[in-house]
């Protein structure tokens, strides 16, 4: 009986003794493998998360690239300690545009910007070096690398790495070409200025039309009145003959008037040229100013009529400058003539008026003359504007205007059109 429960004691005692030896040899191998499992997964998730950065790293970069293509612009950067500036990329699409070799010392850069701007970058970028400042903003004109010439370049930068102290290690930026813009900019600048200067002239056009028109008006209003009180037969004649002066400033005012109109619908259109005989055009001013010549005792004449040539411009713009020469011919004239003739000389074709008048001043003879609103003797009536708009004309047909005069003894006013090939 008792060896039957001996048995079972010695099993139990085994199986337990065995137990516990697995126990012993299993736990740490199951630690182990749970340590591996949470390695292996604190892997995985680093990984995963590398793969993510290097994903998300790649497009920053695509898009880097991208906007630098985009702008057209080229990343530099500067190494402090060596003092030397890299190109990294660049997308300016100017062949002409000032680049260096890796490693170029920054004094090299200095002496290739233009004069006017070299201390002001090397103020901006001994700054950056020195921490004075983070960011740098500036537009500048750099020389051409080949030839002469400079262009327009913007400049961004900032302070990239920094040491321990807080001292700037490099510098990195971008150069961009802004010609186009800086163009726009003095083309706006322009326009603003010809819309003030024109605000301007045309205030003092209406100021002095209005003079100009109540002058004459009164006359020919008064000198009406007058007429109808007046028996004297000689006396009536005066007053017609002041009239008919008057009216003939009055018609030369709105003439004005219309032709200033003319050549301001006419600003930006192409010139309408045609071949027409000289001749014509000389008699068609004749026509329009004889009555004039005839009541002021002058002879209005052609010389070598019958030699004029056929010529090939805008007839309407031709038009309008002989009659303002002959207008103002007929105006400084006493007595003798004003003559229309056209001349070849040293391979240009000279149209010109001749009159025998009281000429200009010698210190008066320059280019102010074509001036608006410039006269010679401001109690003279007129707007001032002929002869600007003769110059006016003559510019939209290529061509150049002139005179010659001695005082008391006349004067010649004279176009040269641009000849046809």
């Amino acid at each position: 009986m008792t060896y039957t429960l001996q048995l079972p004691l010695f099993a139990l005692r085994t199986l337990l003794q065995s137990d516990y030896l697995a126990w012993l040899v299993g736990l740490p191998i199951l630690l182990f493998a749970v340590v591996m499992l949470v390695v292996q997964y604190r892997r995985h998730r680093q990984l995963t998360h590398d793969l993510k950065l290097l994903d998300k790293m790649q497009l920053h970069s695509v898009e880097y690239d991208l906007v630098l293509k985009a702008m057209r612009l080229a990343v530099f950067r500067i190494d402090v300690p060596t003092y030397t500036i890299t190109f990294e990329s660049d997308y300016r699409d100017a062949s002409d545009s000032f680049t260096t070799a890796p490693g170029t010392p920054l004094a090299d850069i200095f002496t290739r910007i233009h004069t006017d701007a070299s201390n002001k970058i090397s103020t901006a970028v001994d700054n950056l070096i020195h921490g004075r400042q983070d960011v740098a903003h500036l537009q500048y004109q750099m020389n051409m690398p080949y030839g002469s010439g400079t262009y327009w370049s913007e400049l961004y930068a900032t302070v990239d790495k920094r040491d321990i102290q807080g001292r700037p290690l490099s510098i990195v930026g971008t150069v961009g070409r802004i010609d186009q813009q800086k163009q726009a900019e003095q083309d706006l600048h322009d326009a603003l200025f010809h819309a003030e200067e024109s605000d301007r002239l045309k205030s003092a056009f209406l100021a002095n039309i209005s003079h100009e028109i109540r002058t004459p008006l009164n006359a020919i209003v008064g000198f009406s009145d007058v007429l109808t009180m007046v028996d004297d037969a000689e006396e009536r004649q005066n007053l017609i003959h002041l009239i008919k002066q008057n009216n003939s400033q009055l018609l030369r005012i709105f003439d004005d008037m219309v032709s200033m109109a003319a050549l301001e619908a006419r600003a930006g259109e192409a010139v309408q040229k045609t071949s027409f005989p000289l001749r014509q055009l000389f008699d068609d001013v004749i026509d329009k100013y004889k009555d004039e010549a005839r009541d002021r005792g002058l002879a209005l004449v052609v010389e070598d009529a019958d030699r004029l040539p056929v010529i090939t411009t805008d007839r309407d713009a031709l038009f309008e400058i002989l009659r303002q020469y002959t207008a103002n011919a007929l105006k400084f004239t006493n007595e003798g003539q004003v003559t229309l003739g056209c001349t070849d000389q040293m391979g240009h074709r000279r149209i010109w008026v001749r009159d025998t008048g009281i000429g200009i001043p010698p210190e008066q003879c320059n280019d102010e003359l074509f001036e608006r609103f410039f006269k010679i003797d401001e109690f003279t009536p007129g707007t001032g504007l002929g002869l600007s708009i003769c110059r006016a004309m003559a510019h939209t047909l290529g061509a150049v205007v002139g005179f010659e005069s001695q005082q008391g003894q006349g004067s010649v006013f004279w176009v040269e059109p641009k000849r046809e090939e």
